[in-house]
C-alpha cells in the first residue's frame, strides 16, 4: 500500500487523513468537500451579521466540490475520466438532490465524461460543522495507470 497522497491545491483535510491513498492501480479519495484551500471559505453560503449561516447555494457547493476533487486526482497523477465509484452525502436530501443530479449530470454524464456508479445518501450533518456547514461532500474512486 502507498502513502497518503496531499493534494497543494485542494482544501486541507479537517483531521488526521490523506486526500487520496492509491492501492494498486486505483485510487481512493477521502471524503471532499466544496471549502477552499487556506481558508474556512464554503462557496454560496450566506452569513447574517453574527455569522451564523443563513441560507447556502448547493449548485456553488458541488461546483467547488466537484473541482476540489478534480484537483487530487491530477495531483495524484490520475484524472477525472478515471472515476469509477462516487459515494454522495447531501444534508438535506428533499431540498438539495434536483440541483444536486443536475450539475452532477453536466460533470459525470455523457460522452467523454466517466459516468460512474453511484451512491447518494442524505446524512443530518458533515464535518465542517461551525456557523457554516457544508451541505455536500462526495467519496471518490478512481483508477490510476
Amino acid at each position: 500500500m502507498s502513502d497518503g497522497i496531499e493534494s497543494h491545491r485542494a482544501p486541507e483535510a479537517v483531521g488526521a487523513y490523506p486526500h487520496a491513498r492509491r492501492v494498486g492501480n486505483l485510487l481512493f479519495l477521502s471524503g471532499v468537500g466544496p471549502r477552499k484551500r487556506g481558508t474556512k471559505e464554503i462557496p454560496g453560503v450566506t452569513l447574517d451579521t453574527n455569522g451564523k449561516m443563513v441560507d447556502y447555494d448547493i449548485e456553488a457547493q458541488c461546483v467547488s466540490c466537484f473541482e476540489n476533487i478534480r484537483a487530487v486526482l491530477e495531483d495524484a497523477g490520475s484524472q477525472w475520466e478515471n472515476i469509477v465509484d462516487v459515494l454522495a452525502f447531501l444534508t438535506d436530501m428533499p431540498r438539495d438532490f434536483a440541483a444536486y443530479n443536475r450539475i452532477y449530470a453536466e460533470y459525470f454524464a455523457g460522452p467523454g465524461k466517466p459516468n460512474p456508479t453511484r451512491t447518494t445518501i442524505e446524512i443530518s450533518r458533515l464535518p465542517q460543522g461551525g456557523n457554516a456547514p457544508i451541505a455536500v461532500e462526495l467519496k471518490v474512486i478512481a483508477t490510476i495507470d
